[in-house]
């Protein structure tokens, strides 16, 4: 269960990040953080987790994102899953669908792309190992940039 927390990230001080609209490493950038890249080839379903909790801004636990990967990884589910996580941070940070769409990127280099959102999160300063709360909690103390949402449709 995650508790709701009440966190707004909008109110919290803003801390110069990357800018929007472009991801702030490649997707063949594994090697630049070896520690996410040994546990993402190992265990995908812990980075994935990770991620999705961060991205469903603790909505999702950790746990029953990793339970829902490794299930569908056994019947080839596990991408179209993950590449609706990887459509939402795009959507965050107003990132392009580089270097092709979500679902074929997760497709064909699962870990790849998963370590490359992984890495987004941290250098936009968000830490996805310590969890949702504990990240709104920083960013409630002013340590850290929230997760700016695109700009919406207005009437």
């Amino acid at each position: 269960m995650c508790p709701n927390n009440n966190t707004n990230p909008e109110s919290a001080p803003h801390a110069p990040s990357p800018p929007l609209g472009q991801w702030t490493t490649g997707l063949c950038g594994c090697f630049e953080d070896p520690s996410s890249c040994w546990v993402t080839c190992c265990c995908p379903f812990i980075t994935f987790g990770r991620i999705a909790e961060i991205v469903d801004q603790g909505r999702t636990s950790c746990f029953s994102a990793a339970r829902n990967y490794m299930v569908l990884a056994n019947i080839y589910g596990a991408c179209l899953y993950a590449c609706t996580y990887r459509a939402k941070l795009r959507g965050f940070y107003s990132l392009p669908a580089k270097p092709c769409g979500d679902c074929c990127v997760h497709h064909f280099c699962f870990c790849c792309a998963l370590c490359q959102e992984y890495r987004e999160l941290k250098n936009r300063g968000l830490d996805p190992s310590i969890g949702w709360i504990a990240n709104a909690q920083k960013m409630k103390g002013g340590t850290t940039a929230p997760p700016i949402p695109a700009p919406s449709m207005t009437r």
